[in-house]
């Protein structure tokens, strides 16, 4: 079990309806390695009474929380319909995420209006965190997978329009500062209290710290859609990496990133300035073929997404990745500690979001959101607000 002062073996968490009650040293499972024990109570146990699940020999860590994922299962937030949403929330919960920010991707304004008044009744209901932006106020130099036609500069009143759209669950928007209206439209963000972070932007170093300065706090898929680390031009990656108050969003799917540029990157800010993400597209957790991206159409062959026509034809178009296998691959291909993955994975996005009294780590009054991983780190079971959405002992 990992808690957020480490790793403790025979482990014990106990929950009660949808808190964790109590989780730390202290069960009475036996054996070597990595141990835990579940204990639920409540209308889970039989006439009130408390019932126990012996998780010897596997990993319980926090569920995960992805900040930036556009789909999966066969479905888009882009769809802007509660069935479609509904569908990737449940698709990302099998793989472990329970907790996620719904990304729309570059469309016209009133569409994406539309998308994020839709998007925040899920929001309201506690399906969905929040609502992300990613578009249409981005680079036309590293605009991606994003239509390039339907891009535009953040003006802030469209800026403005977008927020208010989506009905105080806006919880971030990535947009590149160095166009006109920029700046201020990060100091909007900031103001109204909605995550303000640079991404598919052309910017130079210094007006990437500019933004930071501005407010802006977080990287979108720090290295993807923005200009190479150059040791005479060191651009946004260096200006992002370097200050503390930013968070580095990564890619962690072996195609976005090399994985010594995803260690370099965590080495330098640490566990607690870095966010897996999936930016996951609607073939997560589904087979090769061709599926729709926003306006875009595109194509997944041997698992990874690119743009199958167009001027951005055969861009990478997201992944088709799950927390899961970031987790790992985390652990097991790039070196990293199983407290540093689950701070990545769950503590620091969570954090991030400003949900970290609720999620993010296994402690009494958290909500009971936790992942049961086997020996060699494969996903076995999920709980969300203390209900099975796998059950370890079912599968």
């Amino acid at each position: 079990m990992v808690l957020p002062t480490g790793v403790v073996e025979d482990g014990r968490v106990t929950v009660e309806g949808r808190h964790i009650v109590e989780a730390g040293a202290g069960g009475t499972a036996t054996g070597g390695g990595t141990t835990g024990r579940m204990a639920t109570g409540g209308a889970q146990g039989d006439n009130g009474a408390e019932t126990a699940l012996d998780l010897t020999g596997h990993w319980i860590v926090p569920g995960f929380v992805d900040m930036h994922v556009h789909g999966g299962g066969g479905a888009s937030f882009s769809a802007g319909t509660p069935e479609e949403a509904l569908t990737v929330a449940h698709t990302h919960r099998r793989h472990g995420t329970t907790t996620l920010l719904a990304s729309t991707v570059t469309g016209d304004l009133d569409d994406l209006a539309r998308q994020a008044a839709a998007l925040s009744e899920l929001v309201q209901q506690g399906e969905l965190a929040g609502v992300h932006f990613e578009g249409p106020f981005i680079s036309p130099h590293r605009c991606g997978a994003h239509q390039p036609s339907l891009l535009r500069h953040p003006d802030p009143a469209d800026v403005r329009k977008l927020v208010d759209a989506a009905r105080g669950t806006a919880k971030m928007m990535t947009l590149a500062p160095e166009l006109p209206g920029g700046l201020d439209s990060v100091r909007l963000l900031a103001d109204s209290g909605v995550i303000a972070a640079v991404g598919h932007t052309d910017a130079a170093y210094e007006a990437a710290l500019e933004a930071v300065e501005a407010g802006a706090t977080v990287a979108t898929h720090l290295f993807n859609a923005m200009p190479p680390l150059l040791h005479r031009e060191p651009g946004p990656v260096a200006a992002l990496l370097e200050d503390e108050r930013v968070t580095i969003e990564l890619i962690n799917d072996g195609t976005h990133l090399h994985p010594a540029a995803l260690r370099l990157a965590f080495r330098r800010a640490g566990a607690d300035r870095v966010a897996f993400i999936t930016d996951a597209m609607g073939a997560a957790g589904m087979s090769d073929g061709v599926y729709p991206l926003g306006p875009m159409e595109v194509e997944v062959t041997d698992g990874v997404a690119r743009i199958s026509s167009g001027p951005t034809a055969g861009s990478i178009a997201g992944s088709t990745l799950t927390l899961d296998r970031a987790f790992a691959r985390a652990v097991t291909l790039d070196g990293l500690s199983v407290p540093e993955a689950v701070r990545a994975l769950s503590a620091t996005p969570a954090k991030v979001l400003g949900l970290d009294t609720r999620v993010g780590s296994l402690e009494a009054g958290k909500d009971a959101d936790l992942v049961v991983l086997g020996e060699d780190f494969g996903l076995v079971g999920v709980m969300r607000r203390g209900e099975w959405v796998i059950d370890p002992e079912v599968g």
